[in-house]
């Protein structure tokens, strides 16, 4: 038999056809239960992003830590596993069907329909059993390496925690400014009281009543050493200091500054108003 290009093509095709018929059953079940897990485990998802450019993907730094991240690898050990796996059971069925794949070249079209329609049938359960398998496998990993990635460092909470709520030095410095400013303006209403009631010692409040005003306002107040301030800043301006425990520690504890005293507190508070009157009108 001569050679000659149509015979060499001929030939060729017969080759194909055949290796194609006896890869064929094998090759169909292992992508059409590849592209099912990838389904199954990430969903229907169609995007342009990865056509946009992106010249970032260029930098030969970022490549190489891409290449060589854990994740990389582990994504490369469970392809190479997963590859083996199926290369062997594919290997396995067809040489326990050699002989009868080689017979299929020799079969018209229908017959060789029907014969890789069974071939197809009986690998797609074997491979789809492994792939289903694989795939559970490689959720629970991927749903374990994601919620590890969702876990912060304990520097990295301290550092979330500073940018939402701020620095806890900085904001603890900004409130003892702030208790400053405002223990500085209330010891300016000191000198405008009327009178002082202490406990004698621990607790000072100031009262400021004025005509007009419902009910006496407490001006200032405060404890230990805000105490002794408030006494003293009293003395400086004349402003009486009564001794009276049990009011003072009601109104320290009750009233805040710059509210008037309540109404369970009048009659107490009317007769140390009254003495003072008094006391002002001896001088």
């Amino acid at each position: 038999m001569s050679l000659s290009y149509d015979s060499v093509q001929k030939i060729a095709f017969i080759v194909v056809w055949r290796i194609g018929i006896i890869f064929l059953p094998v090759v169909l079940p292992i992508m059409f239960m590849g592209v099912l897990a990838n389904f199954l485990q990430t969903g229907a998802l169609i995007t342009s992003e990865p056509l946009k450019p992106d010249f970032s993907k260029l930098n030969p730094i970022n490549g190489f830590k891409r290449i060589f991240s854990m994740r990389t690898v582990m994504e490369l050990f469970k392809d190479l596993a997963m590859v083996s796996i199926v290369g062997f059971v594919g290997y396995k069925f067809v040489k326990d069907n050699y002989e009868y794949i080689l017979t299929l070249g020799s079969l018209n079209a229908q017959a060789v329909a029907a014969a890789v329609s069974k071939l197809t049938i009986n690998i797609f359960f074997r491979i789809t059993i492994l792939m289903i398998i694989i795939a559970l496998i490689d959720y629970v990993y991927q749903r374990f390496q994601f919620n590890k990635d969702l876990k912060m460092s304990k520097q990295e909470v301290k550092e979330e925690y500073k940018q939402d709520e701020g620095d806890p030095q900085i904001k603890s410095k900004i409130k003892q400014k702030q208790r400053e400013m405002a223990t500085r303006r209330m010891m300016q209403e000191v000198p405008k009281a009327t009178v002082v009631v202490t406990n004698p010692t621990h607790i000072a409040v100031a009262l400021k009543y004025q005509e007009g005003l419902n009910a006496p306002v407490v001006a200032a107040k405060g404890a230990d050493r805000v105490a002794l301030k408030i006494k003293e800043i009293a003395k400086e301006n004349d402003v009486p200091i009564i001794e009276n425990k049990p009011l003072a520690r009601l109104m320290y504890s009750e009233v805040e500054l710059d509210e008037e005293i309540p109404m369970d507190m009048y009659e107490a508070v009317a007769e140390i108003l009254a003495l003072v009157y008094k006391i002002k009108e001896r001088k």
